[in-house]
């Protein structure tokens, strides 16, 4: 397939009426088609084509995903980052991946505000910007053990392989039905899983212009809302809701990001009549396994789906790729002989092939469907002058251990993430000590359970859950 090509084989299916999608309105295919078309002029007026990279930073909203389908049909490289951002997490990212250009929204970088109808964005030529990695049109972001983000590169193969294997589990949503998103178009789940799919597939793409839950089950009974797509952090908000309305159409919740916790499943199936159905993917490649059946449970991923090849060694995943994800050569150890290692832990059913996940064996520990790595965490703590040593876990909550000055407390200590990190990232509780157990060998202990039990007691500790 041509190299621009990709993206007219998704935006020209359907007839100019067919629905595409509703958030406060409703959008039809052919003005999605006419304000990609738009947007694409203006782009190649700003000198945008075949080989730019363009860095895209702006709200969700329906002119976020206009702007990425015309940068990819002029064929630019796009890499996509989270508005949300700080400017300290911002700031490495632009100094890694360089882009030539900056098309970003004037409000990005501001509070959540909800789903957007339209944005207003302007595009900025940036200095010494380098131009696009052969081949790679999508470009992400996903933490390290390190502390420094992966860049993530993805070609347009690759984008629609992923889309052929959602097609190809059974009881995705396709034409006629209505999706409705929770995810975040920014990330991996929201944009392939959701947008699109649902391009893809011709269904149709709901929105919801604010995640109050109470709001979002009324538009799903408005909508008449067969699929919904979410994180359990959505699922256990929903849950929630009391006297919810009939949904008579809903017959799939859709999961991604992280394990649905049992009583999440529970409470769900219990106010709306219907399982929570697990799917399982990776920024780098996408959608591995997953089931739409009903039949799994917690801690169950379901099968490896049609075209995605795995293996299990010592309870750890690994996924066959043609080549490396990572850009400029980083990471070298994650890849090899054309399998990707996951970190992730899980348990293949040698009778049934079915994927039940165990955990993480590295850093990372997923946060309402994010990636957050609990080393980037610690090194902004031991940016602090009076702190001498951190370890940060994750159960529940982010809990960080802290060897500071006794004067260091629990507050001047959370002000100092907000700061520098992005709120899923803040540690819920510090426990701070003038020094943390260390093991025989010297070493910090990291294990959460034996560092509740050898903090010393009389160590402040506070929680930070209902501030």
């Amino acid at each position: 397939m041509a190299k621009t090509q990709w993206v007219s084989h998704l935006l020209n299916r359907g007839a100019d009426d067919d629905p595409w999608a509703v958030s406060s309105a409703p959008i039809t295919r052919g003005q999605l088609r006419s304000a990609v078309a738009e947007f694409e002029e203006r782009f190649r007026n700003q000198g945008i084509g075949e080989g730019s990279s363009v860095l895209l930073r702006m709200t969700p909203s329906f002119t976020y995903v206009q702007a990425l389908l015309a940068l990819w049909s002029r064929g630019a490289q796009v890499v996509l980052v989270d508005f949300r951002l700080k400017p300290a997490e911002y700031a490495p990212l632009i100094q890694q991946v360089r882009p030539q250009y900056l098309v970003a929204a004037a409000d990005a970088g501001g509070p959540v505000a909800g789903f957007r109808q339209e944005s207003d964005f302007t595009v900025q030529q940036l200095p010494d910007g380098r131009p696009a990695v052969d081949g790679i049109r999508l470009v992400q972001f996903s933490s390290g053990s390190s502390g420094r983000p992966k860049v993530i590169g993805r070609s347009a193969d690759s984008v629609l392989a992923e889309i052929d294997r959602h097609a190809a589990l059974p009881g995705i949503p396709g034409a006629d039905d209505r999706m409705m998103l929770l995810n975040s178009v920014m990330h991996n789940m929201g944009l392939v899983s959701g947008v699109l799919h649902a391009l893809a597939s011709g269904a149709t793409l709901i929105v919801p212009p604010t995640l109050r839950p109470a709001e979002v089950v009324r538009l799903m009974a408005a909508t008449g809302t067969n699929a919904v797509y979410g994180t359990p952090v959505h699922y256990d908000l929903l849950s929630r809701v009391a006297d919810p309305p009939q949904l008579p159409a809903l017959r799939l919740a859709v999961s991604g990001g992280e394990r649905v916790p049992q009583e999440t499943y529970v409470n769900f199936r219990a106010r709306f009549g219907l399982p929570i159905s697990p799917v399982y993917g990776l920024t780098e490649i996408g959608l591995i396994a997953g089931d739409l059946s009903g039949t799994s449970v917690p801690p169950q991923l379901g099968l490896p789906v049609p075209g995605a090849e795995v293996k299990v060694v010592d309870e750890e995943l690994y996924v066959r790729m043609e080549r490396s994800p990572y850009l400029y050569g980083e990471h070298t150890d994650r890849y090899t002989d054309g399998w990707l290692r996951t970190f992730d832990r899980v348990r293949q059913d040698p009778a049934t092939g079915v994927l039940s996940m165990l955990g993480r064996a590295d850093s990372l520990a997923v946060i309402g469907g994010l990636k957050v790595d609990l080393t980037e965490v610690e090194n902004v703590l031991l940016t602090h002058d009076r702190v001498t040593e951190a370890v940060v876990t994750h159960h529940e909550v982010i809990e960080a251990f802290v060897g500071a000055d006794p004067a260091v407390g629990a507050d001047e200590l959370t002000v100092w993430c907000r700061e520098r990190l992005s709120p899923v990232k803040i540690p819920k509780r510090f426990h701070i000590t003038r020094l943390l157990p260390r093991n025989s060998m010297g070493k910090l202990i990291r294990d959460r359970a034996l560092m509740h039990g050898r903090v010393l007691p009389e160590s402040p500790s506070r929680a930070q859950e209902d501030r």
